[in-house]
C-alpha cells in the first residue's frame, strides 16, 4: 500500500513539473519580427536575422519579412547579414512583449559589383570589365591587318580617313588624339608617311593586355589631347617561354620571350624586315616607286616582379625606313614630283608599379623617344631629270625642297593613389615633359624647346554600388608659349539594372598648337575643347549595347591670317563645335558560333580654323559612318573567316585662294562620293586538336576592299585653282598572306574562345 502511494506521488510530482515547466516556457517565449530593407526602402529577401550567440533566428521572405520566437531575456544583440550588404547589429531588450523591428542594410561596396564610368570610353583587353576588343580581336578584324588604329576605326566616333594616319574622333583632327603606353605619351605612334598615303601604327596589339579607347571625357591624368586618348597597358609576364617567327612575301620576322624558372622575371626581343618590292611587282601601284619602301624594326623588353607584388617593365623599339616615289605634278601635265623619305625612330619606356601598404599604390614612369625625318622633293621632267624654274615663278620653286625634322621627347611621371572608405580612392600625380624639335627647310633652321609640366588630382567616389562619381582637375604650364591652363573634369555613373547603367561626363581639355605653327610664332595660347557626354550601356558576357550622345565646343583654335606673301601668321581666333550620336552593338549569342558587331556614328561638326573663311564642316569629317564586323570560327575545320563592311557618306573638300586684298576666299568646294569598303580575312590553325601541343601555327590571308571600290578621299588643287586632282589609294586592293609560328606556347584555345 505504501509502495503504491509512493508511485502515485512520483507521477503527480512529474506531471506537476511538466505543467510548471510548460507554463514557464509558454510565458517566457517572446516573438521578434520585422522587415529588412536596403537604404532605398526596397525589401531584401533571404536576409539572415539571428540573436547573436544563440540558435534563435529566421530568414527573410520574398518581401523582406521575418519572424521567430526566443526564450532569451534581457539585453541581447540582433544580427542581420545579407550578401552584398554590410553586416548590421542592434541591441534590444527582451521582456514579455513582442518586438517589431525595421532594419535597413547599407550596401557593401565591391569593386566587382560596382558601377563603372563608361561615358566616352571603350575598354578593351582580356582582363578589363566591359571588354569591347581584345588583342586577338584586333588581329582578326578583317581589314585591320593587326593594326590597332585600323581596328579602332570599326568603333563608333571614328572617321574613315585613308590619306592621313591617326584617329579622327568626333569632329577632331588626327593630331588631337594621343596614344599612351603604361601612362606615358608616345610622341610618334605611327610610321612616317608620304603625303596622301596613310601609314600603320608602330606597335603590335599582342604587346598589350589592355586598351582603353576614350572618345571624350577622359581622366584628369591625361592632357594635351583635345579629342581622344588611346591608353595601352603592356603585358606583365608571358605565360611561358616561347620563340616566334613570321614569314610572308612582305615580312620576315623572329622573336623570343623567355620566362625565368621562378616566374618572377622575363626578357624578350624581336626583329622584323619589310620589303614591298616583290609585292609591288605583283600588285600595280599608282605612284612610281624609284626607291622601294623598306622597313627595319626591332624591339626588346624585360619585366621584373618585386617582393611587394609590384612590377618593373622596360620596353624599347627601333625603326628605320627608306622610300622614294614619283607622282604627276598637279600644276603641269608633263612634270613629276619626286618625293623621298628616310626615317629613324627610337622609343623607350620604363614603368614601376608598386603597392606601398596602408592602401597606397604608386606608379612611376619615364620615357624617351627620338624621331628623325628627312624629306626631299624635286620637280622632274619626263626623263626623271631635275627641272629648274625662273626665279619669278616662285610658287614652282617652292616645290623643290629638302626638309629635316627631328623630334625628341623625354617624360617623367609619378602617380599615387590611396584607398578611402569602402572602394573610394583619391589619385594624384605630376609629370614633366622636355621636348626639343629641330626643323630645317633648305638652308633655314629653327629649334623649338619646351618644358611642359602637369599636375592632377582626381577622386573616385562610390556612394553605393549603383552610384559613382569621378571628380578631378588638371593644371599645365608650357614654357614655350608661357601659358597655363586649369582643366576641370567630372563623370557620374548610375546603375539602372542588371548589367545596365547611365553615365554622364563633362570636361575641359587643352592642347598646344602644332610645332609647325610654333616654329613661326610662339605668341599663341592653348587650344581648348569642352566635352558634354551622356551614355547608356547594357552588357553581359555575350552582348554589349551602348548609345552615346555628345556635344563639344572648340575655342582658341589656330587661325592662319595672311599678311602680304607671308601665309604663316597665326592667332587663337578659331572656334567650332561637334555634336552627334554613336551606337554600338556586339552580339555573340543570337547566332550559334557567330560573333558580330555593328557601329554607327552621326556627327554634325563645323570649324573656323586654319585658312577656313567661315565655320565649315572639316574636310576629314563625314556626317554618317557605319561598320559591320563579322567573325566565325569553325573548330572542325580549324579555321576562321572574318569580314568587315564600312560605309561613310562623302567628305567635304575646299580650295582656298588669296584675293587682291590679301584675304582668303573659297574658290571651290564640294563633297566626295560615299566611301565603301568590304574586307575579308581568314586564318587556318592546323595545331588545334593536337594532344600536348607546344607549338602554335597560324596561316593567315586577307584582302582589303574586295569589290575594288575606287575611293576618293579628297582633291589637290593647282596653284591657280583651275585644275584639281583626286586623292586616291595607291592601289584598289591590298593582299596579304603569311605564316606565324610560336614554339613553346599553344594559343589555339585562345583563338577558339575569342572567335566563337
Amino acid at each position: 500500500m505504501c509502495n503504491q502511494s509512493n508511485g502515485i506521488m512520483k507521477k503527480l510530482i512529474t506531471l506537476l513539473s511538466i505543467i510548471l515547466i510548460s507554463q514557464y516556457f509558454l510565458h517566457a517565449q517572446v516573438i521578434i519580427k520585422g522587415k529588412v530593407k536596403d537604404n532605398r526602402g526596397r525589401p531584401l529577401p533571404s536576409a539572415s536575422v539571428t540573436l547573436k550567440d544563440t540558435y534563435d533566428g529566421a530568414t527573410a521572405d520574398s518581401l523582406g519579412n521575418f519572424s521567430f520566437t526566443t526564450n532569451e531575456t534581457g539585453t541581447q544583440t540582433i544580427s542581420v547579414t545579407n550578401v552584398g550588404y554590410k553586416p548590421f547589429e542592434q541591441t534590444i531588450n527582451i521582456g514579455k512583449d513582442p518586438i517589431v523591428l525595421e532594419i535597413s542594410l547599407k550596401e557593401q561596396l565591391d569593386e566587382l559589383r560596382a558601377v563603372t564610368v563608361t561615358a566616352g570610353s571603350f575598354a578593351a583587353g582580356d582582363n578589363k570589365r566591359g571588354t569591347v576588343l581584345s588583342s586577338l580581336d584586333v588581329a582578326t578584324t578583317a581589314g585591320s591587318n593587326a593594326d590597332i588604329t585600323a581596328a579602332l576605326k570599326t568603333l563608333p566616333g571614328t572617321q574613315q580617313v585613308g590619306e592621313k594616319e591617326g584617329l579622327f574622333v568626333r569632329g577632331g583632327a588626327g593630331y588631337e588624339a594621343k596614344q599612351y603606353i603604361d601612362g606615358t605619351l608616345v610622341n610618334n605612334p605611327y610610321s612616317s608617311s608620304v603625303p596622301d598615303i596613310s601609314s600603320r601604327g608602330r606597335f603590335s596589339p599582342f604587346l598589350f593586355k589592355g586598351t582603353v579607347f576614350s572618345t571624350g571625357g577622359y581622366s584628369a591624368e591625361y592632357g594635351q589631347a583635345l579629342s581622344s586618348v588611346v591608353l595601352l597597358e603592356s603585358i606583365d609576364l608571358p605565360e611561358r617561354s616561347e620563340i616566334d617567327a613570321s614569314v610572308s612575301p612582305l615580312v620576315l620576322g623572329a622573336g623570343t620571350q623567355q620566362l625565368a624558372k621562378n616566374k618572377k622575371s622575363s626578357w624578350g626581343a624581336s626583329y622584323n624586315y619589310v620589303n614591298v618590292g616583290l609585292y609591288f611587282g605583283l600588285v600595280k601601284q599608282t605612284p612610281d616607286y624609284f626607291k622601294m619602301p623598306q622597313f627595319h624594326s626591332g624591339d626588346a623588353n624585360f619585366r621584373i616582379k618585386t617582393k611587394s607584388g609590384g612590377i618593373i617593365k622596360y620596353y624599347t623599339t627601333f625603326g628605320y625606313s627608306n622610300l622614294g616615289l614619283r607622282r604627276s605634278d598637279v600644276d603641269s601635265l608633263d612634270l613629276k614630283d619626286a618625293f623621298s623619305l628616310k626615317n629613324i625612330n627610337w622609343y623607350n619606356n620604363i614603368s614601376w608599379r608598386e603597392n606601398l601598404g596602408g592602401g597606397w599604390r604608386m606608379k612611376l614612369g619615364a620615357s624617351y623617344s627620338t624621331n628623325k625625318d628627312d624629306f626631299t622633293q624635286q620637280v622632274q621632267n619626263q626623263l626623271n631629270q631635275p627641272k629648274q624654274f625662273d626665279p619669278s615663278v616662285y610658287w614652282m620653286n617652292y616645290k623643290n625642297f629638302a626638309i629635316g625634322n627631328r623630334q625628341d621627347l623625354t617624360q617623367l611621371k609619378a602617380v599615387f593613389d590611396k584607398k578611402l572608405a569602402g572602394i573610394s580612392s583619391i589619385r594624384f600625380g605630376s609629370e614633366y615633359w622636355y621636348s626639343a624639335n629641330k626643323f630645317t627647310y633648305n638652308d633655314t633652321a629653327r629649334r623649338l624647346v619646351d618644358h611642359l609640366s602637369g599636375t592632377f588630382v582626381e577622386a573616385n567616389i562610390f556612394l553605393t554600388n549603383d552610384l559613382a562619381a569621378q571628380i578631378g582637375t588638371r593644371f599645365e604650364y608650357s614654357s614655350v608659349i608661357h601659358k597655363a591652363d586649369i582643366a576641370p573634369r567630372l563623370s557620374l555613373a548610375y546603375k539602372t539594372g542588371k548589367g545596365a547603367q547611365v553615365s554622364v561626363a563633362y570636361g575641359q581639355f587643352y592642347q598646344k598648337p602644332e610645332n609647325t605653327q610654333l616654329f613661326y610664332t610662339t605668341n599663341v595660347g592653348f587650344t581648348k575643347a569642352t566635352h558634354y557626354i551622356i551614355n547608356y550601356q547594357k552588357m553581359n558576357a555575350e552582348r554589349i549595347f551602348r548609345v552615346e550622345a555628345y556635344y563639344k565646343t572648340y575655342d582658341d583654335l589656330i587661325k592662319t591670317v595672311p599678311v602680304g606673301y607671308n601665309f604663316n601668321n597665326y592667332n587663337n581666333s578659331g572656334s567650332g563645335y561637334a555634336k552627334g550620336v554613336d551606337v554600338f552593338f556586339r552580339d555573340k549569342k543570337t547566332f550559334k558560333n557567330f560573333d558580330y558587331w555593328v557601329s554607327y556614328s552621326y556627327v554634325d561638326t563645323k570649324r573656323n580654323y586654319l585658312n577656313y573663311t567661315a565655320q565649315l564642316q572639316p574636310d576629314y569629317a563625314a556626317t554618317h559612318t557605319a561598320s559591320l564586323v563579322m567573325k566565325r570560327f569553325f573548330t572542325e575545320l580549324k579555321c576562321g573567316f572574318n569580314a568587315t563592311y564600312t560605309f561613310a557618306t562623302g567628305r567635304p573638300y575646299y580650295n582656298f585662294l588669296i584675293n587682291n586684298t590679301g584675304k582668303y576666299f573659297l574658290s571651290d568646294q564640294g563633297k566626295t562620293k560615299p566611301y565603301n569598303s568590304l574586307n575579308f580575312s581568314a586564318e587556318y590553325v592546323p595545331s588545334i586538336g593536337k594532344t600536348n601541343a607546344k607549338s602554335f601555327i597560324v596561316l593567315f590571308a586577307s584582302i582589303s576592299n574586295v569589290l575594288g571600290y575606287n575611293a576618293v578621299y579628297s582633291y589637290n588643287y593647282s596653284y591657280s585653282g583651275a585644275y584639281k586632282q583626286a586623292v586616291e589609294p595607291p592601289a584598289k586592293r591590298f593582299f596579304f598572306i603569311g605564316c606565324f609560328i610560336s614554339w613553346g606556347v599553344d594559343r589555339s584555345q585562345d583563338a577558339i574562345n575569342n572567335n566563337l
